[in-house]
């Protein structure tokens, strides 16, 4: 059983000289705030940093649940900069760690006065690669005149950079078909036989990381290098004295991702072109490389459409089960196709390895690909299980553990450190069970730490009572019918999230019609029509403006003030029950003899619904409406425990209180 942190403020925590430190630290006279004229004691953070302080000095685990407002970024960092300690700090995404990275550190590093050596360290995917931007530039295989603009404006970039952080090219789209040309994977890097490994970016990134007292990774880059050892963060994580990760809610899916197994189409077409390339560049005539390239890609090919079955069209993902299209060895014959396929490539480069670096490094791709194929021949390891990701472009066979449980063990039994786990989401009880159980952390200290945003008096949910189920076919045109209605009180100013992304047009053209009938001019923003950053710049202030979005949209946005005052969810974000993933973890549960809905199910939705509605209420003036479109949040019994897990907002009984508080709202702001 972990042990349950519940202690008042300067009485038991601060029991070291740090925890003095850090205390001093966020004193009304302590030079945070001496340094910020609005910087203001929040005795919530002030708890939470002596928790830290705690965790550090003991090299101790802690799970802390630190509600928004609290100011949980400061509270571990302050007593991680104060400490003196080597650390590692993980966040969920690249934008998080440049804001900590380039914003937070450097201004409490000042503030208190600490000499400290930081580093930010990515994915070899974020960094500029000379060796292939030189040949991109030769190559000329672009497939537009935007993304010749685009390679363009790297080169003029790649003069000055010094870091060779991608994220610094102005203008450039994430899902620019320049950035894999001019950036490296594992399986095309050439390492020390690179002509520019002196220059490398990559490697610069990892000596840097190596020689700081801080350093910044994302979940994403932990787990793919715990799997692969492809950055530099396996090496790094034995050397520091305290690992932190910050919202820490996305860790156990991330985790899953990257330390399964994955065998995708796509590696074999990208194989065949790198090889075809390489190959009548370097060695033509040596081997018959346009037939090596065309086996690879028919294999990969016929791969998908078996994995597809009968499916003319997928939009978006779509994760099949692996008895849907497995079953009986069904994929065994194609997949040994792709071996053979793989294997003769490799034998053809490896024949004329010695006419340069590209074709060893090609070898090992063709032999690590074969060597893929072979494995999904086989049975799933126990405790594993195996799906098929199918997308447009490709389709990806998916081999993963249940859960983080065995890595972050035996992590954790390599050295003493302190681990803090942080968000503000991590489970509906103080045990933070959802949380410490997929992650083994029974055993840590477990503090919950509630927002000081004043919820009952600035917020308001409301549950229609009368309104159609989410299985019922006319559930997605009420949702945005209703969306109308309330977004036109406010001027807009509203979201709408949804489970899935199936039902997003759906909304949005009852949405369209509903506001065009009663005259409201709205601009209806929808996920996929343009990148999520042009949606949220359209957004801008919410004025006239509705914004219907799925998954991304449920956390990692920030709209303080009166740009967001009303956030509508479709349906109770329950798991998809045919999932594979969830399949598999339903089973195991139903194997221990629990009860998977009310502690699997139930408790996802929990914390997915707190992720929504964490949306609206951004500040401590704040104002503004959450509207959950299932009646059986009202009509359920499982309904009062979700209504437990989200804010003490007020609660109200029908639409007209809704349209009079959002009318409120809407005379603050002169609508």
């Amino acid at each position: 059983m972990g042990r349950r942190c519940a202690r008042p403020v300067g009485v038991a925590l601060i029991v070291s000289a740090l925890g003095r430190d850090v205390a001093r630290a966020f004193a009304a006279d302590g030079p945070l705030a001496q340094a910020d004229p609005g910087f203001l004691p929040r005795a919530a953070q002030d708890t939470l940093a002596l928790a830290v302080a705690d965790a550090v000095e003991q090299r101790s685990p802690l799970v802390a649940e630190a509600g928004t407002g609290v100011g949980k970024t400061f509270a571990y960092l302050v007593p991680l900069l104060l400490s003196g300690k080597r650390a590692l700090v993980s966040t969920a995404t690249k934008s998080l760690q440049d804001q900590l990275f380039l914003r937070d550190l450097p201004r409490l590093a000042q503030a208190l006065n600490v000499p400290v050596q930081m580093a930010l360290l990515k994915g070899r995917a974020s960094y500029l690669c000379r060796h292939r931007l030189a040949q991109a530039r030769h190559d000329g295989q672009l497939p537009d005149r935007f993304a010749v603009r685009a390679l363009a404006r790297v080169e003029a970039w790649a003069q000055a950079t010094k870091s060779g952080d991608i994220a610094e090219v102005e203008g450039l789209d994430d899902r620019s078909p320049v950035i894999p040309l001019v950036t490296s994977t594992r399986d095309n890097c050439l390492g020390t036989e690179c002509p520019e490994h002196r220059s490398c970016h990559v490697m610069q990134a990892r000596r840097e990381a190596m020689a700081a007292d801080l350093v910044v990774v994302n979940h994403h880059l932990f787990f793919a290098d715990m799997a692969l050892r492809d950055s530099g963060v396996a090496e790094l994580l034995p050397t520091v004295d305290a690992a932190v990760f910050d919202e820490a809610h996305q860790l156990v899916e991330a985790g899953v991702q990257f330390l399964g197994t994955t065998l995708g189409t796509a590696q074999a077409l990208e194989l065949g072109r790198d090889m075809l390339g390489a190959g009548l560049a370097q060695a033509r005539g040596l081997q018959p490389w346009a037939e090596l390239q065309a086996g690879l890609e028919l294999a990969a090919r016929e791969l998908r459409l078996a994995c597809a079955g009968g499916l003319r069209e997928v939009r978006g993902i779509l994760k099949l089960r692996w008895d849907e299209r497995g079953a009986d060895g069904a994929l065994v014959p194609l997949l040994r196709d792709l071996a053979e396929a793989a294997l003769a490539a490799a034998e053809a480069l490896a024949a004329v390895a010695e006419v340069g670096p590209d074709f060893s490094k090609l070898v090992q791709r063709a032999e690590a690909l074969a060597q893929l194929a072979q494995r999904f021949e086989l049975d799933a390891a126990d405790g594993h299980v195996r799906w098929i990701d199918l997308s447009p472009q490709q389709a990806r066979l998916v081999e993963s553990p249940l859960d983080i449980r065995k890595m972050l063990g035996e992590q954790r039994a390599l050295a003493p450190k302190a681990w803090v786990f942080t968000s503000a989401t991590l489970g509906e009880d103080d045990k933070l069970g959802w949380f410490t159980a997929s992650t083994g952390l029974e055993d840590a200290t477990t503090l919950r730490v509630g927002s000081p945003f004043d919820y009952a008096a600035h917020a308001r949910l409301w549950v229609p009572g009368r309104f159609p189920k989410p299985n019922e076919p006319g559930h997605p045109e009420a949702v945005g019918r209703l969306a109308a209605r309330l977004a036109g009180a406010l001027g807009g100013r509203t979201f709408v999230l949804t489970t899935t992304l199936r039902v997003l047009p759906q909304i949005a053209e009852a949405l369209r019609a509903e506001a065009e009938a009663a005259g409201h001019s709205l601009d209806v923003l929808v996920q996929g029509t343009q990148p999520r950053r042009a949606l949220l710049q359209r957004f801008g202030d919410g004025r006239g403006c509705v914004l219907v979005g799925s998954q991304s949209f449920w956390e990692g946005i920030d709209k303080p003030g009166d740009a967001l005052q009303c956030v509508l969810i479709d349906k109770l974000p329950f798991p998809p029950p045919n999932d594979p993933l969830v399949e598999a973890r339903v089973k195991q549960i139903k194997s221990q003899g629990r009860d998977a809905f009310n502690d699997y199910f139930i408790a996802e939705a929990a914390v997915s619904l707190k992720q929504g509605a964490g949306r609206l209420i951004r500040t401590e003036s704040d104002r503004g409406l959450l509207v959950v479109c299932d009646p059986r949040m009202r009509q359920m019994g499982y309904g009062r425990r979700l209504r437990a897990a989200l804010p003490p907002m007020g609660w109200l009984d029908d639409e007209a209180q809704a349209l009079d508080w959002l009318g409120e709202l809407a005379a603050t702001h002169g609508w």
